[in-house]
């Protein structure tokens, strides 16, 4: 299995900082963010990595170089202008070859098992397995809705946060009984993939989003998806305010993760 690391946005919630420090060198607990998915990665045997570069993209490969130092090769993959969350993949088909291949974002710290996650993956057969959690606040973030047997049934994309206004994907019209019993959860930057997505991909122009453009509508054509929820640690960084809280939990009592 090969992945990518989504690393190549402008950071703009964490100006100025990210004025002169691309967002996945920004140091949380004492070193950068993107060490927390790469060592993930590297734990699982995933060594062969994409990462995307645009924003400060020379900082990005002068802090990581090939990757030796992580455990994982680093294969590049420079933007010239940002081709958006789904755009890198088009280029990177051979890199990924006829594997599975993961999807990951530089901001995200997470305690998973990626191990367990491939082979629950290979078992359930889904084009894709989206890595969810419980949100304390729904109605922040777009929702993915599974049912009993843990397959996505409806994406219901966040479009307007005030008033709060969603465009849902999903197979079909869902009866209000069974959309009552689904159970929503936040996307957490984290998925599997299966390379048949490339022969299913719309012929769309970057840029383009990951859920939006390309994961929502194959769900409303009916392509099979899971969800798997993860409920130990996971921290992210949206915004300034969220970078200083999650430094002052690492000073004062860093989480044990198992990759580190």
């Amino acid at each position: 299995m090969k992945a990518l690391v989504l690393s190549a946005g402008k950071g703009e919630r964490l100006m100025p900082l990210t004025a002169a420090v691309p967002k996945p060198i920004v140091e949380v607990g004492g070193r950068p963010l993107i060490h927390y998915p790469l060592r993930m990665l590297a734990r699982a045997g995933v060594t062969d990595i994409a990462i995307n570069v645009h924003h400060l993209a020379a900082a990005v490969q002068t802090a990581l170089g090939s990757g030796d130092a992580l455990g994982v090769r680093i294969t590049y993959a420079p933007e010239v202008t940002l081709l958006g969350t789904g755009g890198p993949l088009p280029g990177l088909r051979e890199f990924f070859g006829k594997e599975t291949f993961a999807i990951l974002n530089c901001d995200t710290i997470i305690d998973l098992d990626l191990r367990a996650l491939a082979e629950l993956h290979r078992k359930r057969g889904g084009l894709a397995t989206l890595v969810l959690r419980e949100s304390d606040t729904p109605e922040t973030y777009s929702r993915i809705e599974i049912g009993p047997d843990a397959r996505v049934c409806r994406m219901r994309l966040l479009t307007r946060r005030a008033p709060v206004e969603f465009d849902d994907y999903g197979p079909a019209a869902l009866d209000p009984a069974d959309a009552a019993a689904l159970a929503a959860y936040m996307y957490c930057g984290v998925l599997l993939c299966e390379p048949a997505l490339f022969d299913l991909m719309p012929p769309i122009a970057p840029p383009f989003s990951l859920m939006g453009d390309l994961f929502a509508p194959l769900l409303a054509q009916g392509q099979a998806m899971f969800g798997h929820v993860h409920r130990g640690f996971f921290r992210t960084v949206d915004d300034l305010k969220s970078l200083e809280a999650l430094r002052a939990e690492f000073a004062a009592a860093p989480p044990r993760l198992p990759f580190l």
